[in-house]
């Protein structure tokens, strides 16, 4: 296991090995957007945000965006790549488990692509409590999971019900399933979901 701290995600960025990134958008947030399931625009954080390619698709789409990530190459880029498309997107470089102070109960959204899959299993549970907690109530987990069962990592496999018991407790379940529309490279290892606060 790699040590995932700042400094290794930077390294990543600056020697061009992020294979994570896709250069575009997610295709299967590409066809939500598209669909009758789409949400409505409103406040969104992107969590482990990269070269921002998800965010800028969801600023596209009238979402107030800020995306988060521990790699100052990668904020770098992405701020960079949404000036020049003209896009208003707010860029921040932070460590997501440090967000709530400053974020809590500030987004009606989060989306996530990649960010679960990448850090330690055994923050997983840290994970879920700090989305619920940057939510505000009824907000919504958008996600697309990378359900991959392939050794070591990061990125780090996952089971789908791994996945819905992690979430569950916290979360009601809208929409999980398989996702068809992935990149070739990630063919059958992604499941599209969206989670919502579970009213207390």
């Amino acid at each position: 296991m790699i040590d995932l701290n700042a400094e290794a995600w930077e390294k990543r960025y600056q020697e061009n090995r992020d294979p994570w990134d896709l250069g575009c958008p997610a295709p299967p947030f590409i066809n939500l957007l598209a669909s009758v399931q789409a949400p409505k625009p409103g406040r969104i954080a992107v969590l482990g945000c990269g070269s921002g390619q998800d965010a800028m698709l969801f600023s596209t789409a009238g979402f107030d965006v800020t995306g988060f990530d521990f790699a100052p190459s990668a904020i770098a880029r992405a701020s960079t790549i949404a000036k020049a498309r003209e896009l208003n997107v707010q860029f921040l470089q932070r460590n997501i488990f440090e967000l709530e102070p400053e974020f809590l109960h500030s987004f009606d959204y989060v989306l996530e692509h990649t960010c679960f899959c990448a850090i330690d299993p055994t923050l997983r549970s840290q994970y879920v409590r700090v989305v619920k907690n940057l939510l505000r109530p009824n907000g919504q987990l958008i996600a697309l999971f990378f359900t991959h069962s392939r050794l070591d990592g990061p990125p780090f496999g996952v089971k789908p019900q791994a996945i819905l018991d992690s979430f569950s407790p916290y979360f009601d379940i809208i929409l999980f399933k398989a996702a068809k529309d992935s990149i070739p490279a990630r063919k059958g290892e992604e499941h599209l979901a969206i989670f919502q606060v579970t009213s207390s």
